[in-house]
């Protein structure tokens, strides 16, 4: 019998992590069906076969008809959710146009794809669907609100889904980056909304300074992030949470520690709120 050749479905593989990720499986013999907006993309050929389609990740019909195709001819194994980018902008300055298409692109993109491929997926009784999110979606910093709650939104659908899929075979992993040298801090892959009001210089100006002058300096090597996507999947208890980076370990450590903290201090109001057990009806 002949071994089953793997197919990942990659959105967004123009650059960033969609592109390293599907020239490495490429390497390996795996087949790759990625996305792009013009239907082309600069990929390194490898062993296994690559397919570009063209696809507009905010409009709902074609990411139904760019997933169905994906699936014509035969299982696809892994479906990852990579197109997006980045606003940088303080929560009172965005714009609407500026919010409403970051979520377009960033969840919208995102859940239309994954309920596109569910049927394909359910009928199959198996596969995996990577989400990459960030560590702006466990561990918000000034400057970012709206990506961090774009990447929240997934993450909240991600868990949702992860327990709705379990029993049928299908699993589901978040990928939450910090930061890695790929050109996501570049005007290609990020919005920046520079604030003009002098009371959010201390805390969003701040962020955005940093990240600016970061960019290209990233410690986060892109090839070992694939290849620690790869193990993910490949593992026989897959995460539901894939934090990459030392700094986006160290940032999750603190978000929980001071979560913990202050649940423990809150404690007491918090088990308060039931109706007394003598209370009629109780």
């Amino acid at each position: 019998m002949t071994a089953h050749t793997q197919t990942w479905f990659i959105t967004g593989v123009s650059r960033g992590f969609g592109k390293v990720l599907a020239e490495t499986l490429l390497a390996e013999g795996i087949n790759v069906i990625g996305t792009t907006r013009s239907g082309t993309a600069q990929i390194a050929p490898g062993k296994g076969t690559l397919k570009i389609l063209p696809l507009e990740i905010t409009d709902p019909q074609a990411v139904k008809q760019a997933v169905d195709d994906a699936f014509g001819p035969g299982p696809v194994d892994v479906i990852v959710n990579n197109a997006g980018y980045g606003l940088l902008s303080s929560v009172e300055e965005a714009s609407e146009t500026q919010i409403e298409h970051l979520f377009a692109v960033n969840f919208h993109g995102t859940r239309r794809v994954i309920q596109a491929a569910l049927p394909h997926l359910r009928a199959q009784r198996s596969g995996h669907i990577v989400n990459i999110t960030s560590i702006a979606g466990i561990a918000p910093a000034a400057g970012s609100g709206y990506y961090s709650a774009a990447k929240m939104a997934v993450e909240g659908l991600s868990q949702s889904l992860a327990r709705e899929l379990a029993p049928l075979g299908i699993r589901v992993t978040l990928v939450e980056p910090g930061a890695f040298r790929t050109d996501f801090l570049s005007q290609h892959s990020i919005r920046v909304r520079s604030s003009q009001l002098p009371d959010y210089a201390p805390t969003a100006g701040a962020v955005h300074e940093r990240l600016a002058g970061m960019a290209g300096r990233q410690p986060g090597d892109p090839l070992r992030a694939a290849a620690a996507i790869i193990a993910a999947v490949r593992s026989e208890r897959p995460p539901l949470h894939l934090v990459l980076g030392p700094d986006a370990y160290q940032r999750t450590q603190e978000m929980l520690e001071a979560f913990r903290a202050e649940l423990e201090s809150w404690k007491s109001t918090s088990l308060g709120t039931d109706y007394p057990a003598s209370a009629p009806g109780a």
